[in-house]
C-alpha cells in the first residue's frame, strides 16, 4: 500500500511539472507571435548595388598591390560619372524596377501570412512597368493553405504587374497551383515541376481496439459528416464518399492550372506526374530554363532589383526569449517522457 501511495504521490508531482512547463511553452509561444505581429520590419537589398560592390571587391584583390591606388581612382570617377547622368536625366523617366520576393513552403504553408503582406508593401509603391519576381521553393501541402498562398500570387496580376515565378528547386502540387498563377515561369534544368494531384492517407486502428474489447462511439448529424475515421470502423460507402471529395478536389485543381495556363494539355498532365525542368518545357508547364540568379543578374543590366523581406527584429531579449522557450520545450519533452515510464511502472 506504502508503494502504491508512493507511486502516485510520484505521478501528480510529475504531472503538476508537465502542466506547468507546458502552461509556459504556451505563454512563451503567443509572447512571441504578438511581439512578430507588431515588430515585424521591412529589409530591402538594392541588389545592382549589392554585385557592383562583390565586383569592385573581387577586382581589387585580383589586382597587384601597386595598382589598385589606380582602380580606386577608376571606381570613384566611375561614380562621379554615374551621378552627373543620374542628374542630367532627373526629368526623365528612371530604370525599370524589379521586386524580388522569396517563398519557402512547407506542408502548412506557414509563410503565407507574412508573404501576403510582402505582396501588399510592392503593391503599395509599385508602378505599372514593374515587374515581381518570386523564387519559388514548394513540394506543396495542405489544399486550403496553397490556395491562399496562390491568391497572394493572383493579387500581384489583379493589381497590374509583370510576374515572373522562378523554380531552383521544387514546385511540386500546391507549389505549382502558386507558380501556375505567374505570367512567365523560368525552371532550372532539373527543377522538380507538376505534380497535379490529390493525396491523403487515413490511418486506421478500429481492429486494434477490437481485438483489446474496446468500443468506440462516433456521433454525428449530418450524413458525411465523417466519411473515415482513425479509430472507428470505416464503411464501403464512406470511403467511396472520400474519394469522391477527393476528385472534387483534383477537379477544382486542374480548373485552377487550366484557367492560368490554358495551353496546357491539363487531362494529359495532371495526373499527380512530376518533370525536371527540361522536360517541363516541353510539356508547357514551364516556359523557359534558367536559374533565378542567371535571371536577375540579366534584369540588372536595364532594371533596378530590389529583394525585399518582412522579418522580425533580431533583438536580445527575442534571441533570450526564443534560448529560454526552447530550454522549457526540452524540459517538457524530458519531464513528459519520465512521466510516461512512471505511469508505465505504476499502472
Amino acid at each position: 500500500m506504502s508503494e502504491w501511495i508512493a507511486g502516485m504521490g510520484t505521478f501528480l508531482v510529475q504531472a503538476t511539472m508537465v502542466v506547468g512547463l507546458l502552461g509556459g511553452v504556451a505563454l512563451l509561444i503567443l509572447r512571441s507571435k504578438a511581439t512578430q505581429e507588431s515588430d515585424l520590419r521591412l529589409h530591402i537589398e538594392p541588389l545592382n548595388e549589392q554585385r557592383q560592390s562583390r565586383n569592385r571587391r573581387l577586382r581589387m584583390a585580383a589586382t597587384e598591390q601597386g595598382a589598385r591606388k589606380k582602380l580606386l581612382k577608376g571606381f570613384r570617377q566611375e561614380d562621379k560619372g554615374r551621378q552627373k547622368t543620374a542628374k542630367s536625366k532627373e526629368a526623365t523617366p528612371s530604370k525599370n524596377r524589379v521586386w524580388v520576393l522569396d517563398f519557402h513552403g512547407d506542408i502548412k504553408a506557414s509563410q503565407t501570412e507574412l508573404f501576403a503582406q510582402e505582396v501588399s508593401a510592392i503593391i503599395d509603391v509599385a508602378e505599372p512597368n514593374d515587374e515581381v519576381v518570386v523564387r519559388l521553393e514548394s513540394a506543396g501541402g495542405l489544399v486550403h493553405a496553397y490556395g491562399l498562398a496562390a491568391a497572394q500570387l493572383d493579387r500581384l496580376q489583379s493589381a497590374g504587374l509583370t510576374t515572373t515565378v522562378c523554380i531552383d528547386k521544387v514546385a511540386a502540387s500546391g507549389g505549382y497551383m502558386m507558380a501556375c498563377t505567374a505570367q512567365h515561369i523560368k525552371a532550372a534544368p532539373f527543377a522538380v515541376i507538376g505534380s497535379i494531384g490529390v493525396v491523403a492517407q487515413v490511418p486506421n486502428i478500429h481492429r486494434l481496439l477490437k481485438r483489446h474489447d474496446i468500443d468506440v462511439e462516433l456521433l454525428t448529424a449530418g450524413k458525411y459528416k465523417r466519411t473515415l475515421t482513425v479509430i472507428g470502423e470505416n464503411t464501403q460507402e464512406g470511403r467511396e464518399k472520400f474519394v469522391e471529395n477527393l476528385e472534387n478536389t483534383h477537379r477544382l485543381f486542374k480548373d485552377y492550372v487550366s484557367n492560368h495556363r490554358p495551353e496546357m494539355d491539363i487531362d494529359t498532365l495532371a495526373t499527380g506526374e512530376i518533370w525536371y525542368g527540361s522536360e517541363a518545357v516541353a510539356n508547357q508547364l514551364v516556359d523557359s530554363l534558367g536559374t533565378s540568379e542567371a535571371y536577375l543578374v540579366e534584369r540588372m543590366a536595364d532594371a533596378n532589383v530590389y529583394h525585399v523581406r518582412l522579418e522580425a527584429p533580431k533583438t536580445i531579449s527575442r534571441k533570450i526569449g526564443l534560448a529560454v522557450s526552447a530550454g522549457v520545450e526540452n524540459a517538457a519533452l524530458k519531464a513528459l517522457s519520465m512521466l510516461e515510464a512512471s505511469g508505465w511502472q505504476h499502472r
